[in-house]
């Protein structure tokens, strides 16, 4: 999804290609890069990031955008004659939400970053036709609480069922090429853009000097690798569970994925069971490869404990949150969603190390930033029947602060009363609840 606003004739162009996408399904385009011209680079630029670490080349978003005409030319001119040359991701290590273990992430130069863009938004013109509507992870004008959204209301139109929770191992790195280059083929097959994904799939990794080049995977902290992403999973289980699991099903079933997390729900134990056993054998063709202990199938019904057959846990967390039953206000059943815990953990060992890191900076500042993370925390977390957990959160995040505060150097003892009148000052915002009504979508899940 763009960051800003396209203008009309790229608007125009993207629109033509979405009309010829969805009035012939098994159309394959041979000439979309034809599509990708100046004007369309120039939108490419203005939706993408410019506070982004640097890549191999070291060049800011500042500094490409000084001769920015020029720069753009050059690139559609290299990207069109075959010139243009992907360079290796850079590849750094970033804390995990525990602190003790890292994660690697990849950065791609600024000018690859443009190019990306500018690729994804025909890219995505043609695909959009063609995601279903299960799907919600890095598309646009859809999200994460649409997709939980969804999730709820089809169990509480199923009244439950059993739930299958998908954990494929190391997904983003296991995409086989040769299989993501099929499916392109089958609605791709522009020449110039084709070499050019290749090219961003054969571009290496950099890391300690030393250039890597992985035999799968989607290009690391690239803008196009959400979209390719997509694209395989659509293929490997979208398509196949609408089009050829649920028509033999003997009860009703659904699904909601985001991105490589997904959730199946089932009314029929034995469907449930089926689709589970056969699971490993669909994604074990494409070269994917589900968690054994992470993938597992529960009975999540109303009734609770009792009636849990499945040796499980009646609850289960997607996207963040968990799922539970619960009564409501009024004694009826409810599938109630509560912040996970380890996703709690993750947010408050954040903030903690962030405070205790910048507790010598104004305290203004830190009020300022401190601010703006719980408020993103509130609108992530703030659904019905979860302000206990954003109180908690808030309350972590004052007992942190507070505790810092007093560390800063020889001073007195900042009591209570006195962080009292600094927090009357500063005061950190109080949690709310969004409304449920902000994440509906027209179309519900197909149940």
């Amino acid at each position: 999804m763009t960051a800003t606003p396209i203008t009309d004739t790229v608007s125009t162009k993207l629109q033509r290609i979405a009309e010829l996408a969805r009035e012939d399904k098994q159309r394959a385009f041979l000439s979309l890069a034809q599509h990708i011209d100046i004007e369309l680079l120039h939108e490419a630029f203005r939706s993408t990031r410019k506070d982004g670490a640097t890549g191999v080349d070291g060049q800011t978003a500042a500094e490409y955008e000084q001769r920015l005409e020029e720069n753009l030319q050059s690139l559609l001119n290299r990207f069109k004659s075959g010139a243009y040359k992907a360079p290796p991701v850079r590849r750094v290590h970033i804390p995990k939400g525990d602190g003790k273990q890292t994660r690697p992430i990849g950065i791609p130069t600024f000018e690859d970053k443009v190019l990306q863009r500018a690729v994804t938004m025909v890219l995505e013109a043609v695909y959009e036709q063609d995601f279903l509507d299960c799907s919600y992870g890095f598309r646009p004008r859809r999200s994460a609480h649409q997709a939980l959204w969804a999730l709820w209301q089809g169990l509480m139109e199923m009244g439950g069922g059993w739930v299958l929770e998908l954990d494929i191992k190391s997904y983003f790195d296991t995409i086989s090429f040769s299989h993501l280059r099929d499916f392109l083929n089958q609605r791709v097959r522009d020449g110039v853009l084709r070499r050019t994904v290749d090219k961003w799939l054969k571009a290496g990794v950099l890391e300690d000097g030393n250039v890597f080049h992985p035999d799968s995977g989607t290009p690391q902290g690239g803008v196009v690798s959400p979209l390719l992403a997509n694209i395989y999973l659509h293929e490997v289980l979208d398509v196949w569970f609408e089009g050829a699991v649920k028509p033999r099903l003997r009860g009703r079933a659904f699904m909601v994925r985001y991105a490589d997390d997904a959730v199946l729900v089932f009314s029929n134990e034995s469907d449930a069971r089926r689709v589970m056993d056969v699971l490993p054998k669909r994604f074990g063709k494409y070269g994917l490869t589900l968690h054994p202990t992470k993938t597992r199938l529960l009975l999540f019904r109303p009734q609770g404990e009792k009636s849990d057959r499945s040796g499980g846990p009646e609850s289960f967390d997607f996207l963040g949150f968990r799922h539970r039953w619960g009564r409501s206000r009024h004694g009826k059943w409810m599938v109630q969603r509560k912040t996970a815990a380890d996703r709690f953990g993750r947010t408050r060992r954040r903030l903690a190390q962030w405070i205790r890191a910048n507790r010598h900076a104004k305290v203004a500042w830190q009020h300022r930033k401190l601010t703006r993370a719980l408020q993103g925390h509130y609108d992530y977390y703030g659904v019905s029947g979860n302000l206990d957990a954003l109180r908690r959160m808030q309350y972590e995040v004052t007992r942190e602060w507070r505790k810092w505060l007093m560390r800063r150097g020889q001073r007195a003892r900042l009591h209570w009363e006195r962080f009292k009148l600094l927090l009357a000052r500063y005061p950190l915002p109080a949690p709310s609840i969004r409304p449920d009504g902000g994440w509906r979508l027209a179309a519900n899940p197909s149940t």
